[in-house]
């Protein structure tokens, strides 16, 4: 079934994941969907991520076509795999998720309006001209651009 909104789904599992104490999920692939995990993961929210295919168990390796392109970091049917962080006593790193800018309702912000979330402790996702960067890196290169989500 097709999604909507990718981004939100992504936020959703994260969300849902967090919430039971999973060590990690499971998200269809995107280029936009690996830069929000890399900015994640950068600013400590996440251990780390890995982006691969999907393959059911005890599937063998698919030979390569001649058409694909070798090394592509997001093939067919790929997904990321995000494991989760937690505190020494189990606290949650990730205390919400928002998604910001939705189809429906774009949201767009100046370099001087990029919102500060929780008062400087969580960070928000923001597309810019320069590419996927946090609210701090925004702030940094007085770049503004779309609101993609909230992290706190």
């Amino acid at each position: 079934m097709p999604v909507t909104d990718p981004i939100a789904d992504m936020l959703t599992r994260i969300r849902n994941a967090n919430a039971v104490g999973a060590e990690e999920v499971t998200v269809p692939a995107s280029r936009l969907k690996v830069g929000i995990a890399k900015i994640l993961r950068e600013e400590g929210f996440i251990k780390h991520y890995k982006v691969g295919r999907v393959r059911k168990k005890n599937q063998k390796k698919p030979p390569r076509r001649d058409n694909e392109k070798k090394g592509s970091p997001l093939e067919k049917q790929s997904e990321i795999r995000i494991f989760l962080k937690y505190g020494p006593k189990d606290e949650k790193v990730i205390m919400g998720l928002k998604r910001l800018s939705r189809p429906g309702l774009r949201r767009y912000v100046k370099a001087t309006e990029v919102p500060r979330i929780q008062g400087g402790l969580g960070i928000a996702i923001l597309s810019t001209s320069q590419g996927l960067l946090s609210s701090h890196q925004c702030r940094k290169r007085k770049t503004g651009g779309e609101l993609l989500c909230a992290i706190w």
